[in-house]
C-alpha cells in the first residue's frame, strides 16, 4: 500500500522519535531510521534530504506539538498561571526533546529551527488576545526564560540534583519557583 507523502514523513518521524527516546540523538542515523520506519534509505533522503533533515523535523514536530497543547489550555477557562511553564517543562524532560534541542544546537543545526519563532509569535498573540495586561516584549522574554530554564532542567536536572545530594526533581522545583516569582512580578497571569 502506497502511503501519502505527509502520511511518509509521520511514520518516518515517528520512527526517529522512538530512536530518540529509547537511544537518544546519537541514535538517530540514516541506516537506522529507514529501517525502524520499514522504508528504504532513499525514502528517508525524499522526503527530508539528509538526517539532519530529518532531526530539525522531528524537533519541529515536537514544537509543534507542545505549542498545541499550550495554546489549547490557554485558551481553555481555567488555566492557571504557570500553565505554559509547567507544560514546556514537562516535555523537555520527557521523550529526549532536551536531548535533541542541544544535539541539534551542538551539531550546528539549531539555526535550522525556524519554526520556534512562529510558535512563540502564536503564544504571544494567543497571551495578548487574553488581555494579561503584559507587553509583548516582556512575554517574548518571559517564554525565552521559560524555554533556557527547561532545557537546562530537562538536560542536567535530575543528575545534577542528585550530585549535589537532593531529589532528583528539585532543580525542576527551583526552576518553577523562579517562574512564579516572575509571573508574580509581572503581575499577570502569564
Amino acid at each position: 500500500m502506497r502511503r501519502t507523502p505527509e502520511a511518509a514523513r509521520e511514520n518516518i518521524l515517528a520512527a526517529a522519535e522512538v530512536l530518540l527516546v529509547e537511544h537518544g540523538p546519537q541514535a538517530i542515523k540514516l541506516a537506522d531510521v529507514a529501517k525502524a520506519a520499514g522504508v528504504v534509505h532513499a525514502n528517508v533522503i525524499h522526503h527530508f534530504g539528509s538526517i539532519a533533515g530529518v532531526e530539525t523535523a522531528l524537533m519541529e514536530r515536537m514544537i509543534r506539538q507542545l505549542a498545541d497543547k499550550i495554546i489549547v489550555g490557554f485558551n481553555e477557562q481555567g488555566a492557571s498561571p504557570g500553565f505554559g511553564a509547567q507544560a514546556l517543562f514537562d516535555a523537555f524532560e520527557a521523550k529526549g526533546v532536551a536531548r535533541l534541542a542541544a544535539w541539534l544546537e551542538l551539531t550546528g543545526e539549531g539555526r535550522r529551527m525556524t519554526l520556534v519563532r512562529e510558535v512563540v509569535d502564536e503564544v504571544v498573540q494567543t497571551r495578548l488576545a487574553r488581555d494579561v495586561g503584559v507587553e509583548r516584549e516582556k512575554i517574548i522574554d518571559f517564554i525565552l526564560l521559560n524555554i533556557v530554564l527547561a532545557i537546562g532542567v530537562g538536560l542536567f536536572g535530575p543528575t545534577l540534583s542528585e550530585l549535589l545530594g537532593r531529589p532528583s526533581e528539585r532543580a525542576r522545583e527551583l526552576a518553577l519557583e523562579m517562574v512564579a516569582g516572575r509571573i508574580t512580578a509581572m503581575g499577570s497571569k502569564a
